[in-house]
């Protein structure tokens, strides 16, 4: 198993909502939920997922490859996704793309050095009165957005890791410390 026992539990809520024998239905949940653990869907976990559902490997490959909110290789912290449709390009669309483009030194396709960024050409959204569109990890929807916007947004995200990196380094420094013991555990017992 290559999930969280968390992981799986969120999938087996999945798997409530329909009749036993149609776990193929909690499909491509179980697949958001496992790239939102793993940060993308990799083989294993397709083999993985495809051995919970009891449904052969080549079917979930083939959902994870159909819809373009899986990823099958690994991306970015952030995956930013541009709406480039004809609605949002007549309404600076591809001169947003442009600007991302330039501002993180990549094309579509690919990751900042870092791994912090990978940038993403996207299909319709939805919201084409609302453009230009951006979408943030599949989930988190930014319209409207102007160069400033994008500046902003980019900060953002920048801070939030920085922020989670701290956060992580403090957890593991906590529990170092809880594993190693007290570092001067010599002077405690001398007197004893």
């Amino acid at each position: 198993m290559l999930l969280s026992q968390d992981a799986y539990s969120k999938i087996d809520a999945e798997l409530t909502k329909y009749p036993a024998d149609q776990k193929q239905s909690a499909l491509i949940a179980a697949l958001a939920i496992a790239q939102d653990e793993k940060g993308w869907v990799s083989p294993e976990v397709i083999q993985d997922i495809a051995q919970y559902l009891g449904q052969p490997p080549i079917g979930v490959q083939e959902v994870a490859t159909f819809y373009n909110m899986f990823d099958v290789k690994p991306v970015g912290k952030f995956k930013i996704t541009v709406c480039t449709n004809l609605p949002c390009a007549l309404t600076y669309g591809d001169a947003t793309a442009a600007y991302v483009q330039k501002k993180l030194g990549i094309s579509f396709r690919e990751t900042t050095p870092d791994g912090m960024f990978t940038l993403i050409e996207g299909e319709c959204m939805g919201a084409c009165g609302d453009s230009p569109v951006l979408l943030v990890n599949n989930k988190h929807m930014c319209i409207r957005m102007s160069t400033d916007r994008i500046d902003g947004m980019l900060a953002e995200l920048k801070e939030a890791a920085t922020q989670e990196q701290a956060a992580d380094a403090t957890a593991a420094a906590s529990h170092a410390s809880t594993v190693e013991g007290p570092k001067n555990s010599a002077h405690s017992s001398k007197g004893a």
